[in-house]
């Protein structure tokens, strides 16, 4: 059998996800149409952060609250190879600054540049929202900027009140 490292491993489940994510986005395209395909993708981004946020939540025994989503989120964005950068602005809130998004790379490769900034205004939004809304109820998001939009980079505003 042929035996792969830790690294390898998850370098091999990491590009499995990114492929499916977009081949079956790309399949209920060809079938149903663009806005159909963006639709469904909005509501899978709508549960899977939830699945995302509670096994990293479960894995390292992290409660609730602003402080447990800003390691917890972090964390996901690391092992999904966001280049960023992430600084608590107070007590209770942090920014995420993200220079380079994986998502949006492929999307360049796949020459769908032009689909990303809808997709990634609708998806982003989902997503984050969501994952704030695993750590509390009191915690709101807000994306002030987005390289699929044109931006220099992403930037994640998460506040607690």
């Amino acid at each position: 059998m042929l035996e792969l490292t830790p690294k390898q491993i998850a370098e091999y489940f990491q590009r499995s996800y990114a492929a499916v994510d977009g081949l079956w986005f790309m399949k209920v395209e060809e079938r149903y149409g663009f806005g159909v395909a963006l639709d469904v993708d909005n509501e899978v981004w709508k549960v899977f952060p939830k699945i995302q946020a509670r096994a990293l939540k479960s894995l390292v025994k992290a409660g609730n609250g602003i402080d447990a989503l800003f390691e917890c989120l972090t964390a996901k964005l690391h092992i999904e190879g966001y280049k960023f950068e992430a600084r608590k602005t107070d007590s209770k809130g942090f920014e995420i600054t993200i220079e380079e998004c994986p998502w949006h790379i492929l999307m360049v490769k796949s020459r769908r540049e032009k689909l990303s900034g809808e997709i990634g205004t609708l998806i982003c939004n989902s997503e984050y929202s969501v994952w704030a809304s695993e750590f509390s109820e009191n915690i709101k998001f807000e994306l002030k900027g987005q390289i699929c939009a044109g931006a220099r980079s992403c930037v994640l505003l998460f506040k607690s009140s």
